[in-house]
């Protein structure tokens, strides 16, 4: 009987200190603020009223088993058919190094009500921008997003697949969406640092505004130690 009890308490405690290493990880958050280019409730991709992320909870969240901080501002980036947008967003103050990055993001375009043949279309596989990092040494390296692993168009309708290498974070509505038969969703995908030791200076959010109608956005990114 002492030895079932025993083997009882063993049990317990190994599921307990298996939660208290989960809860151990240590996260941090880049400071998009000063680098955003337009609010969550402000109309994202061609600007139609009420085309916004305004129902995204914010502050402190988890999405995808993941923390993330979520602020008014994002960053978006443009796109064969969105202009006023920029390529390239750059010198993302970092700072510190971590073993893996993680993103929550997604693009305007690309699926949803958007079928093949759409001028609005993007085929899975396709590259349509990357997280470049800059390291202490003057290194960098590039975090490719690729539709249909990465991210999907943030609209989309019953029966659309997910992504490949990641999450879908976040699924919701917006006032324009139901307008042409879509909800809206975000996704969390995540990267492994090759090099933790080494200090992250900078990231550059790097679209292909002149390749392909995806534009992405990003709206918030988090360091894991």
């Amino acid at each position: 009987m002492r030895r079932i009890m025993l083997l009882i308490v063993v049990a317990l405690n190994a599921g307990s200190f298996a939660r208290a290493d989960d809860d151990k990880k240590t996260y941090r958050y880049v400071d998009l603020q000063p680098y955003a280019n337009l609010k969550r409730g402000d109309s994202l991709g061609s600007g139609v009223p009420g085309n916004n992320l305004a129902q995204l909870p914010g502050g402190e969240q988890s999405f995808g088993g993941v923390k993330f901080k979520v602020e008014d501002g994002l960053l978006h980036l443009g796109s064969k058919i969105l202009d006023t947008k920029p390529e390239k967003i750059s010198d993302i103050k970092v700072d510190a190094q971590c073993a893996k990055l993680h993103f929550l993001h997604a693009t305007c375009f690309g699926g949803g009500p958007n079928q093949e043949g759409s001028p609005l279309f993007v085929k899975d596989g396709t590259t349509i921008g990357e997280y470049r990092l800059t390291f202490e040494d003057k290194t960098t390296v590039g975090i490719p997003i690729v539709y249909g692993q990465d991210v999907r168009d943030w609209f989309y309708v019953e029966g659309e697949p997910g992504i490949e290498r990641g999450k879908i974070a976040w699924s919701g509505e917006n006032e324009r969406a139901p307008e042409v038969g879509a909800k809206i969703r975000i996704y969390q995908s995540s990267w492994k640092n090759t090099n933790p030791d080494k200090k992250i200076v900078s990231i550059e959010y790097v679209g292909k505004k002149d390749e392909t109608p995806a534009a992405p956005f990003c709206v918030a990114i988090t360091l894991e130690d």
